[in-house]
C-alpha cells in the first residue's frame, strides 16, 4: 500500500468511528489504545466490518463498549498452585 492509501483509510476509519461512537465510548477507545494498542486495533476492525455491514444501526456508547470488548477479549482465569 502507499503511503496515501494509508492516510486515507485512517481517515475513513476516524470518521467512521466519530460517527459509530459517543463521546465518551472514543474516549474509551482511545485509552484502550494506548494501555493495549493490538486490542484496540482488533475492536477497531469489528467496530469497521459492523458499519460496513450495515449492523451498526445507533451509536455505541461506552455501556456497550464496554461489553463488546468482554466479548471479543474474555478474561482468563488465573490458577494459584499452592505448595
Amino acid at each position: 500500500m502507499k503511503a496515501a492509501d494509508v492516510a486515507e483509510f485512517e481517515a475513513l476509519k476516524k470518521d467512521v468511528l466519530r460517527k459509530a461512537l459517543t463521546k465518551e465510548a472514543l474516549e474509551r477507545l482511545g485509552r484502550v489504545r494506548i494501555a493495549n494498542p493490538l486490542v484496540a486495533t482488533q475492536l477497531e476492525i469489528y467496530l469497521l466490518q459492523l458499519y460496513q455491514t450495515g449492523q451498526l444501526k445507533e451509536t455505541i456508547d461506552d455501556k456497550r463498549l464496554k461489553h463488546i470488548l468482554k466479548v471479543l477479549l474474555p478474561r482468563k482465569k488465573m490458577k494459584i498452585k499452592r505448595k
